[in-house]
C-alpha cells in the first residue's frame, strides 16, 4: 500500500466526511480506524463473510474488499446508520425480538443485508429472503432466527407504512 495520503470525502450516514488516507486502504479500515465506526466487522478480510456489509450508493458491498479511493465522492450506510435506540430500523426491532443475534459477529452485516433487501423487496417471502442474506456467514444461528427476524420485519413494515431510520 502507498504511504501516500489522499484526502478522500464521502457522505457517511448521512454526514459528510473527508479524511487523508492512502487511496488503497480498505474502506472496512477507514471505517473503523480513522471514522471510529466499528459496528462494521472484519470476519474474513476476503469478501466471503459478509461481517463488513455496507452501503456503497446504495449497494450492498463487502468494505474489506474496497479500496477507499472507490468510496471518493459516495454515500455509505453502516450498521451505525440504520436506526437509533430511540427509533430502531425495522430489522433491529424484529432481530432483538427473535434472537436474531448470537456472538454478534455477523449481526451488523446481517442487519444490512436485511436492511438492502427490504428496501429492494419490501415484501420478501422466505427463499428470496434466503438469497438476500446468502452472502453473509453465521456460525451460531442455524439462520432460523435470522430468517425469522427478516420475516417480522416485513410484517412490521406493512402493518407501520414504511420501514423505520435510515436504512
Amino acid at each position: 500500500m502507498s504511504d501516500r495520503l489522499h484526502a478522500i470525502r464521502f457522505t457517511v450516514n448521512g454526514e459528510g466526511r473527508a479524511v487523508q488516507v492512502p487511496p488503497m486502504k480498505r474502506l472496512l479500515d477507514v471505517l473503523r480506524e480513522d471514522l471510529h465506526l466499528t459496528g462494521t466487522k472484519e470476519g474474513c478480510g476476503e469478501g466471503e463473510c459478509g461481517a463488513c456489509s455496507v452501503l456503497l450508493n446504495g449497494d450492498l458491498v463487502n468494505s474489506c474488499l474496497v479500496p477507499v479511493a472507490q468510496a471518493d465522492g459516495a454515500a455509505i450506510d453502516t450498521v451505525e446508520g440504520l436506526g437509533a435506540d430511540e427509533r430502531l430500523h425495522a430489522v433491529q426491532r424484529a432481530f432483538l425480538e427473535c434472537g436474531g443475534a448470537q456472538c454478534g459477529m455477523c449481526t451488523p452485516g446481517m442487519l444490512v443485508a436485511s436492511a438492502h433487501l427490504l428496501r429492494k423487496n419490501p415484501r420478501p417471502d422466505l427463499a428470496a429472503i434466503r438469497e438476500g442474506l446468502n452472502g453473509n456467514l453465521c456460525r451460531c444461528t442455524g439462520y432460523m432466527r435470522i430468517f425469522e427476524a427478516v420475516e417480522r420485519a416485513v410484517s412490521s413494515t406493512s402493518a407501520n407504512g414504511a420501514s423505520e431510520g435510515r436504512g
